[in-house]
């Protein structure tokens, strides 16, 4: 069968992105805003947006950064903390722009240190937002030093993530970003009202990504890459058009610098070449057909939001990637840094 030269669909949503903040954010913005209607923006700032009035401010910086002619609606998230109040999500609710709330178990990854290490000390927090309808979005990795980093996810849903979901059937969650075929299984076999975001990173490598001939810094991500099979599993999960699986790049810019010392830190920057991303992975499977709704209407439809009216091309054309971009007064190096991607947004 003759490879598609091109494909028209539904202008796709981004449930899972970072942008950070100041420089740094006006260096990153416009890639996403040129491939996506919508984003989820990620909370997890150096000092947390755990307020209605911080998320406001973010957002005015996020859309201020948006290049002119280009629509794009930032979809804020709180930051869960055991400071949070019920007046707060309440108000988060009424808002019409917070639509989430994040857990991070507490050093789990980037400025986590503020999140949550108990999550039943919240259990009155999240009775509130399974009433008022607030997603509650979950990084799903126990932290404690004896559990193998492989392993941090699968132990995570036996922990948390099968009770979270019998103590709060009315509760909308999204397992973020996951890894590992058991996170597939749990999602496929939980309720409705249960879905998960996945990564080009994950859809695209395994762990020697990161560790055959030699450490590469910038695969470097958590969750971290896992073996093939739990690769090929979430492959099948995404290209399967099933309603529970959408589009998240978590996309987490970070300067070279930082990726590259002693203590380099975790997070991979996709957001330059995503939707191309996630095309070639569709394509492989010959599951181009379903793209539309990974990419564009499963997410829209967890969250209770409107399909996007607008629509995008992608051409079968190769395309260089930059082996480094602007990142603020800094430079990053991006996902695919120097390779081509088979895929380019018309």
């Amino acid at each position: 069968m003759s490879r598609s030269t091109e494909i028209t669909f539904i202008r796709p949503d981004d449930w899972h992105l970072h942008v950070r903040e100041g420089e740094a954010l006006k260096s990153v913005v416009p890639d996403t805003a040129k491939r996506f209607a919508r984003a989820i923006i990620m909370p997890n700032l150096a000092e947390p947006i755990t307020t209605v009035k911080r998320a406001a401010s973010y957002r005015d910086e996020i859309l201020a950064a948006v290049p002119k002619g280009l629509k794009f609606e930032p979809l804020m998230v709180l930051y869960l903390t055991p400071q949070t109040t019920a007046k707060e999500i309440r108000k988060a609710a009424k808002s019409g722009f917070v639509k989430a709330v994040k857990w991070y178990p507490a050093g789990a990854t980037t400025n986590s240190d503020k999140g949550v290490k108990d999550i039943a000390d919240c259990y009155p927090i999240l009775k509130v937002m399974e009433e008022v309808g607030l997603k509650f979005l979950v990084h799903g990795e126990v932290t404690d030093e004896s559990t193998d980093i492989f392993d941090r996810e699968a132990i995570f849903i036996e922990r948390h993530m099968k009770k979270l979901a019998l103590d709060f059937p009315d509760l909308k969650i999204v397992f973020e970003h996951i890894t590992t075929e058991e996170a597939v299984h749990f999602v496929k076999s939980a309720s409705s009202n249960v879905a998960a975001t996945i990564t080009p990173q994950h859809l695209l490598y395994n762990r020697n990504a990161i560790l055959a001939g030699g450490l590469k810094p910038h695969y470097y991500c958590l969750p971290v890459l896992k073996r093939e099979k739990h690769r090929l599993a979430l492959v099948k999960a995404a290209v399967s058009g099933d309603p529970k699986f959408f589009l998240g790049t978590d996309s987490a810019p970070h300067a070279k610098g930082a990726k590259e010392s002693s203590c380099g830190c975790a997070g991979i920057y996709s957001s330059h070449i995503a939707v191309e991303l996630y095309a070639e992975v569709f394509e492989a499977e010959g599951c181009l057909k379903n793209l539309e709704k990974f990419a564009s209407i499963n997410g829209a439809n967890f969250y209770g939001l409107p399909i996007n009216k607008e629509m995008i091309t992608l051409k079968s054309v190769s395309t260089a990637v930059p082996k480094e971009i602007k990142f603020g007064d800094h430079i990053l190096v991006p996902l695919r840094a120097g390779g081509k991607v088979a895929w380019t947004l018309a």
